[in-house]
């Protein structure tokens, strides 16, 4: 199989987010009303798998699932954009993993309740059973950190008997504040670290976060950190500094899923071989576009008009 054939794979949550788009952000214990109300897919690796599939990247998800009504909302939405769910495994008795979500209007704000009670996430077990050799390029949504190393380990031990053009690129998120998910900085290929993590270790900006995190990847890695308005900054495998500015829109609606889509948007450009500085940007420009929308469906028209 020739590698502009083969697929992104990412692997982490899906869930079912409850959106409530409000005027303002309501005051505690106060009555008011939504201008309107959704039901949407999210969890970060299917974001980024929706965003993926929007962009023409051929892709799969691979994370675990609730037997329900609501799994099959989930798997239909997935069946609307080509998205490859034959690595999704379901679980009876569980209860799937729910976000609601208040966005304002007046400020493009999210805020998130989540709750995520008995899902399993998938073990490197599951993942012994992936035909590697369909992937060019595999994302892994920090979470079950001792597991997901397996699986890494799993993708280099396949990687070591090929030829580097036909090696699996790995990529590894690490976007929550938590200690054991730190570990992932060692395995990616490339590694995004959030701007909740980089403030969380003592970092005020991205160029400080990606020159005091430098130490913690490998080498040859590429390190990106996506600040907001900021825009967002990359360490590239010579050791040089890339910058690219944000790229707001005209009016902030909608900032949910921002980050999945800046690194599903990333990852569509270098998988395709893409220089860092064109993927770094092109990020950027999808991510704060998206921003000036709800939801992900114009993605593809906005992409586009700006080609």
């Amino acid at each position: 199989m020739e590698q502009k054939d083969k697929k992104v794979l990412c692997i982490g949550l899906v869930c079912l987010d409850i959106i409530s788009v409000v005027d303002k952000y309501p005051e505690e214990d106060t009555d008011s009303r939504c201008v309107s109300q959704r039901w949407q897919r999210g969890g970060n690796a299917s974001n980024s798998c929706t965003v993926l599939s929007l962009l023409g990247s051929s892709c799969a998800f691979m994370g675990s699932l609730c037997a329900g009504p609501v799994a099959s909302f989930i798997l239909e939405d997935f069946q609307k954009l080509n998205i490859d769910m034959s690595l999704v495994s379901e679980h009876a008795q569980c209860v799937t993993p729910t976000s609601l979500v208040i966005s304002s209007s007046s400020t493009g704000s999210r805020t998130i309740l989540h709750i995520n009670r008995n899902v399993p996430d998938v073990t490197a077990e599951d993942f012994s059973k992936v035909e590697l050799r369909h992937f060019k390029w595999i994302h892994w949504e920090g979470r079950n950190v001792d597991e997901q190393l397996k699986m890494i380990q799993q993708v280099a031990r396949h990687n070591a008997a090929l030829p580097w053009q036909q090696r699996i690129t790995i990529s590894v998120e690490i976007e929550k504040p938590r200690e054991p998910l730190y570990e992932l900085f060692a395995y990616g290929d490339v590694v995004f670290v959030s701007k909740d993590v980089a403030r969380h270790l003592g970092f005020h900006t991205p160029q400080s976060a990606l020159e005091g995190l430098r130490c913690r990847v490998k080498v040859g890695a590429v390190l990106i950190c996506a600040w907001a308005e900021k825009g967002a900054d990359a360490l590239a495998p010579d050791g040089l500094f890339i910058h690219s500015d944000a790229f707001p829109p005209e009016r902030l609606i909608d900032t949910l899923g921002a980050g999945d889509t800046f690194n599903a948007a990333v990852i569509h450009k270098l998988s395709n071989g893409a220089r860092l500085e064109e993927a770094l940007t092109f990020g950027c420009r999808v991510a704060g576009g998206k921003c000036g929308f709800h939801g992900y469906g114009g993605i593809a028209d906005m992409v586009t008009r700006q080609e």
